[in-house]
């Protein structure tokens, strides 16, 4: 049995080392010994078998990060779930209350969005000035 840090860490450290090592290897010699002759298809940008229309530097709408931006946020908050599901028995109707009013915030903040449109990122700004 190991009884000092030193004897206790030595295999995992040992491990890593040798991982670096293979892959700065495998790196190294695909570097060395492959072929570097750069052609016009190599330099496309590959789209599942189609050819691609258009330029690679077109310009995302800002509604398509903010979409993103949500989901990760509200999926994030979703995950908190989890824990409480687990202790749940253990705290009994404190727990039950504090979550009725996380999952209540979580609600108003998503139902607030969707009301500004902030998630209906397919319709364009023209449409949706004459709706208003």
């Amino acid at each position: 049995m190991p009884l000092s840090s030193t004897e206790l860490y030595f295999p995992v450290v040992l491990q890593a080392l040798i991982a670096i090592a293979v892959a700065g290897g495998m790196l190294g010699a695909s570097y060395l010994l492959g072929k570097k002759v750069p052609t016009r298809a190599k330099g496309t940008p590959y789209e599942c078998g189609i050819q691609p229309t258009g330029s690679a530097r077109e310009r995302f709408s800002v509604k398509f990060y903010l979409v993103a931006m949500l989901f990760i946020l509200f999926d994030i908050e979703a995950i908190f779930l989890y824990p409480w599901a687990v202790v749940y028995r253990e705290f009994g109707l404190v727990a039950l209350v504090e979550m009725l009013v996380f999952i209540v915030l979580i609600l108003s903040g998503f139902f607030y969005i969707w009301k500004k449109g902030a998630i209906d990122w397919s319709e364009t700004l023209g449409s949706r000035e004459t709706r208003e």
